[in-house]
């Protein structure tokens, strides 16, 4: 089998994190995103895994080719000259998904769930139709476009954006799996699959959905991004509990790479990451967060709802909240108060920021 992971977009929603890296390359859970979908792909015997790449696309070939010989797996690039949307790049890739008669896998890179993909694939071949989408559940539809299915069925009947009234509450997930011959619906142009794909697989009886079991988080912006990794965390707590975090000071699912060091008296937790080669000074309280490779959180210093970029430094008795970003090598002196700021990657911080905004 094969698969089409979507990364060609430049990232804008998780600045300051994707001026450093393409946004599948940026660091989730102690790996690049994009890492947790091709594992999950190789474990079922995808062979082949074309990326769509049109943002920093040597950078995407140098890191994935240690990837390539871990999983097994030949990744392809195809290099958009223009960005293509969500549906173009199927089409630019024919030459590959269309080899054969083997349905093949669909994924938005910003995607993160516990991707059962044999189960999908099962699923898909049972109906014979001609494409298979996943859904979620929302607890607010009307801020997403619904999948509605004909009554008593898993066929799609219609997308409904954004209702005002209550159709459903299953919407896109991001993750499809398609028979080569839905190829022929696409032109290798700038294209939605959601708009200008979709209504007319459905329209034809040829799109079913499959909803999806257990946890879903788009994590393509900070709020979002923190939100998906507690999700993350809770899953391998139920899982594999053995590979988070225990001990004084540990409250909750805390994810510390071996390399990690964590300081007398803290308070880490819940729901935080902490990155290799990370130090984390004396007395220091951490939760909600994720603190990424190379950087050092100072004496006393508070962490809480934020993201603290690659080789970055928090001050003692320095405090960040309200969904901070810092990107790569950041600094923030002592003493100092940070609500919600974006500092963009290599600046220093010397003042309170009180309010959100962006430090250039």
């Amino acid at each position: 089998m094969k698969a089409l992971i979507l990364v060609g977009g430049f990232g804008t929603r998780l600045r300051p994190l994707t001026f450093s890296k393409p946004k599948p390359l940026v660091d989730f859970a102690n790996q690049p995103m994009i890492l947790h979908q091709i594992e999950a792909l190789a474990k079922i015997g995808v062979t082949d895994v074309v990326l769509a790449v049109n943002y920093q696309p040597k950078t995407m070939v140098d890191a994935m080719q240690e990837v390539e010989a871990k999983f097994n797996i030949k990744i392809h690039f195809s290099i958009e000259s223009e960005p293509l949307g969500t549906a173009g790049p199927i089409a630019l890739a024919q030459a590959i998904l269309g080899k054969g008669n083997a349905p093949f896998f669909v994924l938005n890179s910003d995607v993160i769930c516990e991707f059962p993909f044999e189960e999908m694939v099962n699923f898909h071949k049972s109906h014979g139709g001609e494409g298979t989408l996943m859904t979620t559940p929302v607890e607010d539809p009307t801020k997403y476009g619904v999948v509605v299915l004909k009554k008593g069925t898993h066929l799609i009947d219609r997308f409904v954006e954004k209702p005002s009234v209550y159709v459903g509450n299953q919407i896109n997930a991001g993750i499809y799996i398609f028979n080569p011959s839905m190829i022929n619906r696409i032109r290798p142009k700038p294209m939605s699959i959601e708009k200008e794909v979709f209504p007319f697989m459905a329209r034809d009886g040829q799109l079913h959905a499959m909803p999806l079991k257990g946890f879903w988080a788009d994590v393509g912006q900070p709020k979002d991004f923190l939100i998906g990794s507690a999700l993350y965390l809770n899953s391998v707590s139920q899982k594999n509990a053995g590979s988070l975090k225990s001990g004084e000071g540990i409250v909750g699912n805390v994810l510390a790479h071996a390399s990690s060091k964590i300081g007398a008296k803290c308070v880490i937790g819940p729901n935080v990451v902490l990155g290799p080669n990370t130090i984390i000074g004396d007395g220091v309280r951490i939760s909600n967060a994720v603190i990424m490779e190379g950087s050092t959180v100072r004496d006393n210093a508070y962490i809480a709802d934020s993201i603290v970029g690659w080789s970055s430094s928090v001050g003692r008795w320095s405090r960040l909240e309200g969904v901070t970003v810092l990107g790569e090598d950041v600094h923030i002196a002592d003493t100092i108060y940070v609500n919600g700021a974006c500092v963009l990657p290599h600046k220093s911080v010397s003042a309170n920021i009180l309010e959100a905004r962006i430090v250039m």
